[in-house]
């Protein structure tokens, strides 16, 4: 009961638009104010929470102290591997981005343990100079642009990775030994990372009502060299069954078109990857205007979401994709597919990574003040 009080506390004072007071806690969780006043207590100790100046009060008696998440506090480390790139950033319990760091260098001709090796590097340079603020980093998260289980690169076709033990190789870094560190899909945690700022991104606990906004269902394009996809269905990110869905780059949009690297030919990426954009946009904007269409008539989604290279040339890309979907979306003429792009940029994937970092403890409170000496 404690764990939930705790939780229920810090996402009230999450999710509020101005710092609310513990009588404010109190109404709105439906806790007693001794309740809530000593969890408070716990989660100022275990610097989750703040006290701030109360707004000046026109009225009788004395403003109520505030309650804010800490920007000194716990903090998520977001990694990222990708064809053309390594990145790294740090993020704090409010979300800001406090370090980054990307390196631009073609990873296909490094093997994966190389490859693995200078990001733990670049990650290791980034929680130090987030400790050196004061900042706890919480663990770290890896985005890969492949298929994942259980830590485990299964296959990652535009690396040439295949049963890539990521997390073991990351923790032989020094620096990174003791963090606990996951993997998981570049599009998932990009798709994770819009649904934060755009809305909708923390579940309601019992208690707590969430406004997740129009932005809780879509889906989101990660146009890199490949191309993956995150799709979130009422706030929640849908994985499939084996956690493998989203891999919209290997759709066939001419049967008979030029070879993958998966080993089938006409793949959305061959036309549409970031190489394959910079030869003919045009061709590029129609082919995943043809992907898209297929996405939306099979799964009703009503939003879709351009991010990683797409994101700088929307503007570009944004009339042919919308063309091919007004032509093949057997319900555009009654309900038209929204197209944006994406908030974070280019930096979704590592932004989303942070983000899962800090969401764990935001929802789980207990667990990291047990964490703490």
């Amino acid at each position: 009961m404690r764990a939930h009080n705790l939780a229920l506390v810090l996402h009230t004072v999450a999710n509020s638009t101005h710092p609310p007071s513990r009588a404010a806690v109190a109404a709105a969780t439906g806790l007693t104010r001794a309740t809530v006043s000593a969890l408070v207590d716990d989660l100022v100790a275990g610097g989750l929470l703040i006290e701030v100046d109360p707004p000046p009060r026109t009225g009788a008696g004395r403003p109520a102290v505030g309650l804010a998440l800490t920007s000194a506090g716990p903090a998520g480390l977001g990694l990222e591997i990708n064809v053309d790139y390594l990145a790294a950033c740090v993020v704090d319990l409010t979300g800001a981005v406090r370090h980054r760091h990307v390196e631009h260098a073609d990873q296909r001709p490094a093997d994966p343990a190389e490859a693995l090796a200078a990001l733990g590097r670049l990650a290791a340079t980034a929680r130090l100079a987030a400790e050196a603020d004061g900042l706890i980093v919480a663990g770290a998260a890896l985005a890969v642009p492949g298929l994942v289980a259980g830590g485990v690169v299964r296959v990652a076709p535009n690396l040439g990775w295949q049963d890539v033990d990521a997390v073991t190789a990351l923790r032989a870094v020094p620096e990174l030994a003791d963090l606990p560190i996951t993997v998981d899909n570049e599009a998932n945690l990009a798709a994770l990372g819009e649904l934060r700022v755009t809305g909708g991104a923390t579940p309601a606990l019992s208690g707590l009502t969430v406004d997740r906004g129009d932005g809780s269902s879509f889906l989101y394009v990660s146009g890199e060299i490949g191309i993956g996809a995150g799709l979130v269905i009422d706030g929640e990110l849908y994985r499939g069954v084996r956690g493998w869905s989203g891999e919209i780059g290997h759709v066939t949009v001419y049967p008979d078109g030029l070879p993958c690297r998966c080993g089938a030919r006409g793949c959305l990426e061959q036309y549409a990857g970031q190489e394959a954009l910079a030869r003919n946009e045009p061709l590029a904007a129609a082919a995943l205007g043809i992907a898209l269409s297929a996405v939306v008539n099979l799964l009703d989604v009503p939003v879709i979401v351009l991010g990683g290279a797409y994101a700088p040339i929307f503007g570009t890309l944004r009339g042919g994709i919308e063309a091919e979907l007004r032509r093949r979306v057997l319900t555009a003429g009654l309900a038209p597919v929204s197209l944006r792009a994406a908030a974070l940029g280019a930096d979704a994937a590592m932004r989303g990574a942070a983000d899962t970092i800090i969401r764990a403890v935001r929802e789980d409170p207990a667990a990291w003040l047990r964490r703490l000496p």
